[in-house]
């Protein structure tokens, strides 16, 4: 999907994004034990964040202790029990019921529902189920770029934020590995086939889609490195050509090349 040629979708339904989710929530795969288990929990955690540890420096979950967090797109819950569990105060919402029935399910486990409201709704229009109030934090991990119309979503954004607030936000980069490996054939955009819509934004798009905002900064980060079949196997096998790389070579490659766009902004 080429940004100079579709900054909207309006051929993608909300029903068809929600449907998509719903089918295969994110990360649900992370773990073979039961689902709802605490070993389940646990493992999906320990997954996430071994191979994306870029996640809990950009988020600062310490940081937000005793402040009001909005998190988007919330999906099983994995960054909804670590704000909480800092001490936040979370409203967690997703446009996915299924994604919420687990993450729900997911608080029980930790103890930790009273400190978190979750909300199905659709973020390009957020007022209709979740009460206007000023957030601390407005945390959108790689769910903007998943909405047919990211522009009408960062305007509702705006609606919970005031002259205190951080937007934490990550979008899909478009020079980056991935979107090149996508682009030649070779990759799609989420580990399950056929995902509706997921736009890609270079520095300059993001700082348009953030017009109103001060963007504070924007760093670039990620870029998955292990054998696909082995690593369904929960096995962690680095492919041929980055085991190869001396690892400060690693790193300046996902600085420059990484597939997630890591957005600090506060309101203009």
């Amino acid at each position: 999907m080429h940004n100079e040629l579709v900054r909207v979708a309006p051929y993608v339904s909300i029903d068809r994004v929600q449907a998509y989710w719903d089918a295969r929530p994110c990360n649900i795969r992370h773990s073979p034990k039961p689902i709802g288990s605490k070993e389940y929990f646990d493992e999906v955690e320990r997954r996430r964040y071994f191979v994306e540890p870029h996640i809990p420096r950009f988020a600062q979950f310490e940081r937000w202790g005793g402040k009001k967090v909005l998190e988007l797109g919330c999906g099983i819950g994995t960054d909804t029990i670590s704000f909480a569990r800092c001490g936040a105060l979370v409203t967690a919402v997703d446009i996915s019921e299924n994604s919420l029935e687990i993450a729900r399910e997911r608080a029980k486990v930790f103890d930790l529902a009273n400190r978190i409201t979750f909300q199905q709704a659709n973020i390009e229009e957020l007022s209709k189920s979740v009460p206007l109030q000023c957030y601390d934090l407005v945390y959108a991990f790689g769910v903007i770029h998943h909405t047919p119309d990211p522009a009408r979503a960062v305007a509702c954004v705006r609606e919970y934020m005031g002259p205190q607030s951080e937007l934490r936000a990550m979008l899909y980069a478009a020079n980056s590995w991935k979107r090149i490996m996508i682009d030649a054939g070779l990759d799609q955009p989420e580990a399950q086939f056929g995902c509706p819509v997921a736009f890609t934004y270079t520095e300059a798009e993001a700082r348009d889609l953030l017009r109103g905002f001060d963007v504070l900064e924007i760093t670039q980060d990620h870029i998955f490195s292990y054998v696909i079949d082995k690593y369904r196997q929960h096995e962690y096998e680095t492919v041929p050509w980055f085991a190869a790389m001396p690892p400060e070579m690693f790193h300046a490659l996902k600085k420059s090349l990484g597939w997630h766009l890591l957005i600090t902004a506060t309101l203009a």
